[in-house]
This record gives C-alpha cells, structure tokens and sequence, in this order.
C-alpha cells in the first residue's frame, strides 16, 4: 500500500517533491534543538493549496497520518512525525508568496509558508509595519506562527499572532478547502472558525494562507535599559511606564543578572551598559507616531519620575540604532548563551502580571531546596505576562545528570505556575513534550470539549497525531 500512495502522491505533485530516500527526509525530521528526530514515510512538497488539498485527501483515504510543518523553529515537538515512521510530513516552505497588501484596508495575503521577516519586509516597503518580531523570525513561517499563535517581543502593543490575523484559508482534515481569507475587522455570521485553527498546531487541519492586519510604521523609537533590585521594582516600573507613556510602550523585557552575566561570558563583544551589577534589568522600548523627540521625551521623563521614586537604581539611554541594537541583543543573545552554556531545561510559562514577582520567589525557593546550586535563568515578556523560566545545572554536575532530573524539575515548575493561577505554555505551545502535563493541569471540562472539537473535525485522527491531545 506504500508504493501505491506514495504513487498517488507523486502524481499531485511530481516525482521530485516526495522525497522518500533517508537521507533526503533528514533535515525535516529533527526537532529544532537537536534534541529528537523522528521517522516518516515521506516529505510531501506541495505548491499550491489545490495540491495540499489532494494530499490531505489521499492520506485520509490510505488512512496515513499527517504533520504539517513550516519552519521547523518550535520547541515543543510539535513539527517533527514520531518514532512510528507511519506518517507523512507535510511542508509547507514552497508555499511562500506575498499574495497581495491592501495599504487602504491596511492588510497583507500571504501563503502559510512565507519567512516572517519577508513579510515584515514586505510591509516595510509599503511604508506599514508587520508587528510580529520573534528571534526566529528569519527561519519561522508564518503557517507555524499561526499554528502556535507565537508571541514575540512587542505582544504588549499589538498582541499575540491570533490577535494580527483577520482570515484563514485552510484543507480540512477530509481534503476540503475552507477559504476564509476575507479582510474584515467586523464579521458576526456565526462561529469563529479562525480561532480553531490559531494555537491548534496542526491537528484540526492545515493552514495554507492568511490575512494579516498591518500597522503604521512609528516615526521613531527609542530603547533603554534599566536597572533595579528586584522583579517588584520591575512591576512598578512597569506600571509607571504604561500610566506615563500609553500605548508607546512597545515593549518591556524582565532579565535577571545571570542572564547578562552568561551572556557578557559567552559574547564578550557585547556592550556591559553598567560599570557595575544589579539584580534585574527591564530592557524597554517606546515608539511614536509623532517624532523622534517625542518618543525620547516619554522615555526619559518616565525613567526620570523612576529614578527619583527608587524604582530604578540607574538606566542607559539609546541615543543612536547601534546602541538600540546593542541594549536588544543582550535580550536577544539570552538563548543562544544558555546553548553555549549546555543543556538545559525550559519553561516557557504565563502568569497573571500581579503574580510574576511572587512566582519567581517561591519557585526559586523550591528549586535550590531541591537541587542545591541549580542555576535559573529567568527572562521574558513581563509587560504580557510570559517568563522563560529555565534551569541550568549547579557547578559539577553533568548536563546528562541533570536532564535525568527533567520531570522533578518541571513538575516543582508547573505546580508552581498552577498554584498563581498561570499557564504552562505562553507562546510556544503544547506539542508533543508537553502533552502529559496538559493533562494533569488543563480543566477537565476544558479538555473534554478539546476532545470534542477534534473528534468532530477530524475523526480519522489522521492530522497531527499525539500532539496537543
């Protein structure tokens, strides 16, 4: 049966795009950190939505389970097929095309395979702005973003990818094609099938195409990094920031002193803004419609009214992009210095802003009570609520030790975000690695209703198996 569906396929979409050799499925079977690597029967190349569809329908028909995949960037598993070797891959990278920008409705078509940073660029060249920016955004498509309903650095402002998507288009698990891709901001004509399929990661059908809200691109922005004592200094701050700045605020990231001192270890060519150390730092970003003068003029006037009301024990300024660039690659080089470090092991966790300070104490707390030494490297989105909260080894101990401790760990982790009433995953999404917790910290009316709307969609079970449910 093998050879007659894989025949079926190469009729669809030609003999080249089913790639069916080992060495030619490699490099779409292995998750983003290295960490796994599945098996498939095929990698599936389509180009068009009409050849998406006819694959989607052949395996429905040969029953062969399907994984949709697009940039291959998450964490959580969730784009890579099992061990089983039963399913096929589905990429979706040669569907990559700007389909259209509409500057008046101020919306951008694209197909689910398009780079995000392609379209960031296209809107740019239309003089608008796509907000989403991820540090994956030159591999990420926006198919995954949308699958994942990924977050990024500027959610504060302009929300996460659900809230930036007006209309889907979408193969249905039985082959069929649901285009939804209407640009409108007001549409009360039942169900919002849209919201099934942002944040499914793939298991109720695939998406080939969306339509995007874009923005005015802001005259000016401007950045700072300021220092204080705590992450309660950091929520007044805050809270000082949004009462003085509005909606200019764009974005606000929390990083604590390891961070910067892993990062100042393992890129030493980075600028070190402070002459000396402090407990925590928020990275912020203000923009405006106005000027220039105007976004520096909120800045400094609110991290002035913070210095003087001992939230702020001093702050560096960006007076230029280099510098704004440099203050935003201490941010971003976090990730990248903890792979330098070794393993280690993450979360990537949400909680109700009030709460943050208070989860970062107790699960601290809990964490060196059970493993002295252990190192936590927390960073993250605070003006939205989204800590990654990772835990690093203590000197001496392996990185093969350590990761042996990986559920004692999660579980300390995940029942502390349970008890502040959070969410043990903010951006990046459910997956197959954190599909056993889902169970044991989801409502269970909550996951029967989940079980419902699979069941209904796709009854086979053939779209995205063991991920998520």
């Amino acid at each position: 049966m093998t050879e007659d569906f894989l025949g079926r396929c190469r009729t669809i979409v030609g003999a080249s795009r089913v790639l069916s050799e080992h060495i030619d499925m490699a490099p779409y079977l292995t998750d983003w950190r290295g960490r796994f690597t599945g098996r498939a029967r095929a990698v599936l190349l389509p180009s068009t939505v009409d050849e998406v569809a006819q694959l989607v329908a052949a395996c429905a028909q040969a029953r062969v389970p399907i994984v949709p995949q697009g940039g291959r960037t998450g964490l959580v598993l969730g784009s890579v097929p099992d061990a089983s070797g039963t399913a096929v891959v589905l990429s979706l990278r040669r569907m990559n095309r700007i389909l259209e920008i509409d500057t008046t409705n101020r919306t951008i078509t694209v197909e689910a395979g398009a780079i995000l940073q392609q379209i960031q660029d296209a809107a740019a060249k239309n003089g608008l702005l796509f907000p989403l920016s991820l540090a994956a955004e030159g591999s990420c498509t926006i198919g995954g973003n949308l699958s994942t309903n990924a977050g990024g650095t500027a959610v504060l402002r302009y929300g996460n990818t659900r809230d930036l998507c007006l209309g889907l288009q979408v193969v249905t698990p039985n082959g069929e094609i649901w285009d939804g891709l209407r640009g409108l901001r007001k549409d009360n004509t039942g169900y919002a099938l849209r919201e099934l399929f942002v944040g499914a990661e793939g298991t109720l059908g695939v998406i080939t195409a969306a339509v995007l809200k874009l923005y005015p691109q802001p005259k000016a922005s401007t950045t700072a990094l300021v220092a204080m004592e705590s992450p309660e200094r950091a929520l007044s701050l805050l809270s000082l920031m949004q009462d003085q700045c509005g909606s200019s605020l764009t974005a606000y990231e929390l990083m604590s002193d390891f961070c910067l001192r892993l990062v100042s270890k393992h890129f030493p060519h980075l600028p070190r803004p402070f002459a000396r150390s402090h407990p925590q730092y928020a990275l912020l970003e203000v923009s405006s419609s106005e000027s220039e003068e105007h976004a520096v003029g909120l800045l400094e006037a609110a991290i002035e009214a913070a210095l003087e009301g001992g939230l702020a024990d001093d702050a560096v300024v960006a007076t230029s992009i280099a510098q704004s660039s440099g203050l935003w690659q201490l941010r971003e080089h976090i990730p990248l210095a903890q792979a330098s470090a070794g393993k280690n092991i993450k979360h990537d966790v949400s909680l109700p802003i009030s709460q943050i300070a208070a989860f970062i104490a107790a699960t601290d707390a809990q964490l060196a009570q059970a493993f002295p030494g252990c190192q936590v490297v927390c960073f993250g989105h605070l003006g939205d609520g989204n800590l990654h909260y990772n835990v690093a080894p203590s000197a001496g101990v392996s990185h093969e030790t350590f990761l042996g401790n990986q559920d004692a760990i999660n579980r300390i982790v995940h029942d502390s975000v349970a008890r502040f009433e959070g969410s043990i995953s903010a951006e990046h999404g459910i997956g197959a690695l954190k599909r056993e917790d889902l169970q044991r910290y989801k409502d269970p009316v909550e996951l029967n209703m989940m079980r419902a709307i699979k069941g209904a969609l796709d009854p086979l079970g053939i779209m995205n198996p063991g991920k998520i449910l």
